[in-house]
């Protein structure tokens, strides 16, 4: 009878575990804006605020700085290669680098502290990536950007000023606007 009992909670606790991970997945595949993301001193990042500057650098040792006035609109998209939104964005955001080339630019930040560089590395062959992608090794960057989920796109305007932040994955038509809004293209 005991066992019957360990056997029946432990179904449940499994059926409780995976209703809670459909839940989550069902919440984080509507993209959601955030207007602004408070930090603990007070001030924050969001629309209007100047972009957090970093440097990192790409696999092949190239440098990319974000932070102040720039030429063309940017687009900083925080993933990891075991997210499923960042996989399904992915081919969307490489249209959009490869349509919008003259007025915008494409960052991707593999936040590697919390993915393996090894399987972001094949993610990036395996969609082909025409921006330049770099590794955030310590998570340093992401936590500049109060960074939550994944994808985490942050919308820079010529300025260095953050136009929007998104959580999730956008729709090919989603993000098309975004960029029109962005670039005025």
């Amino acid at each position: 009878m005991r066992a019957v009992n360990r056997r029946n909670v432990a179904v449940l606790a499994l059926v409780v575990l995976v209703t809670a991970v459909v839940l989550v997945r069902w919440l984080n595949d509507e993209p959601e804006a955030v207007p602004a993301v408070q930090q603990a001193s007070g001030g924050g990042i969001g629309a209007g605020k100047p972009a957090p500057a970093f440097s990192l650098k790409d696999n092949a040792g190239r440098e990319y700085t974000v932070g102040g006035p720039r030429d063309k609109a940017l687009i900083v998209n925080f993933w990891a290669s075991w997210c499923d939104p960042c996989r399904q964005e992915a081919p969307e955001l490489n249209a959009m680098a490869l349509k919008y080339k003259n007025v915008l630019d494409i960052y991707g930040v593999n936040v590697t502290s919390q993915d393996y560089k090894p399987n972001a590395e094949r993610f990036i062959r395996k969609y082909m990536l025409a921006f330049p992608v770099m590794f955030d090794l310590k998570g340093e960057v992401f936590d500049r950007y109060r960074g939550q989920v994944f994808p985490t796109n942050v919308l820079i305007d010529k300025n260095g000023k953050i136009t929007e932040v998104v959580l999730g994955a956008l729709t090919r038509e989603e993000l098309e606007k975004k960029i029109i809004a962005l670039t005025g293209s």
